[in-house]
């Protein structure tokens, strides 16, 4: 069985009766070429099928148009909506995104690294690195390839790092409730494992104290992301203290689930004050990374930083460290918005 022949660039300078530098300047978008020449290499790209060598341009010194991006947890609602909004922004630029699957383990994240280093992209984003960021950095600067980080928390102080403002999220939340005339609240969701929550219990607890409001360990309730498990959790932190009157929840999935175990112990939710207490609702609070057309039409009040304009941030820092070697790495925190829904 014959194989066929691979179409090489002089395969397809040969065609278009032109030398193979000015294919590689057609190809690479760079130089002074005419739109006719332009033409009719194009013309004998499509006719003979050839496929750049993206990896061969790059070491030539041009640019692949390709952006690695490692997310460690695919499965997570946050850095799916982030990897959504950072390729819609680049493909709208004309760029592609190599998108790996960084795995849990550290050797795993710097083994995706290498692969997309050998490949010849343009920058790396990493969606998600606790613990070797160091590494990671240094890599990436040895191959000279601009490399950004995206977080959940604030663990990557020598990095060129994009995370939301968790603390200030929290403070937020929790003052508006205060503002309501709360003066019991409580806490359900996360691990304790998760710097993302200590962030956030850390701005919960800081505000509490600012306005000089009790603050019970007890009222600060683990809890993993299951809307069963969040009912069952609320269910059973009113029965032990049932004068509380708002509760701040970890995420979305808490929420929904301690909206469906306040139905069960018939003290719904409400955004009314305190005086809602008398008629035994109980108001909640909830973290979301999602934009406010895309939350639960539920009476909750929420602490919401859209991932998916994260990513399109992303996308634009990114950009800027290709094509200005100079720019100096830096933390860039977004702040959450809060949303009412009644």
């Amino acid at each position: 069985m014959s194989v066929a022949k691979k179409v090489t660039i002089n395969d397809v300078a040969l065609v278009a009766g032109v030398s193979v530098s000015t294919v590689s300047l057609v190809l690479s978008g760079k130089g002074r070429i005419s739109p006719a020449t332009g033409q009719r290499v194009n013309e004998a790209v499509e006719q003979l099928g050839f496929v750049r060598n993206r990896q061969a341009a790059s070491l030539r010194g041009g640019q692949s148009g390709v952006i690695g991006l490692i997310v460690r947890d695919l499965t997570s609602p946050f850095y799916a909506e982030l990897t959504a909004g950072l390729t819609e922004a680049l493909e709208a630029q004309g760029r592609m995104v190599f998108l790996l699957h960084g795995g849990r383990e550290a050797d795993q994240l710097l083994s995706r690294l290498d692969m997309l280093l050998t490949q010849g992209v343009d920058g790396v984003i990493i969606a998600g690195a606790s613990g070797v960021g160091s590494e990671l950095c240094e890599r990436a600067a040895q191959k000279g390839v601009p490399l950004v980080f995206a977080s959940r928390a604030s663990y990557l102080d020598e990095a060129d790092t994009l995370r939301p403002d968790n603390m200030q999220a929290a403070q937020m939340l929790t003052e508006h409730l205060i503002r309501r005339g709360h003066q019991k609240i409580a806490w359900l969701g996360g691990k304790s494992s998760s710097l993302t929550r200590a962030e956030r219990v850390g701005g919960y607890c800081s505000t509490l104290i600012k306005y000089g409001l009790p603050f019970h360990s007890e009222w600060v309730v683990e809890c993993e992301s299951s809307q069963k498990k969040a009912a069952e959790a609320m269910g059973a932190l009113l029965r032990s203290n049932p004068t509380i009157s708002a509760v701040i929840c970890y995420n979305d999935i808490i929420a929904m689930g301690a909206w469906f175990g306040l139905i069960r112990a018939g003290r719904q939710s409400g955004e009314g004050g305190v005086e809602t207490f008398f008629d035994q609702q109980v108001a909640l609070g909830a973290f979301a990374d999602v934009g406010e057309n895309a939350l639960d039409d539920l009476p909750i009040v929420w602490a919401t930083t859209p991932a998916r304009e994260m990513g399109y941030t992303l996308a634009d820092r990114i950009m800027q460290r290709i094509e200005k070697s100079d720019v100096q790495a830096g933390h860039q925190i977004v702040s959450a918005r809060l949303v009412t829904v009644k």
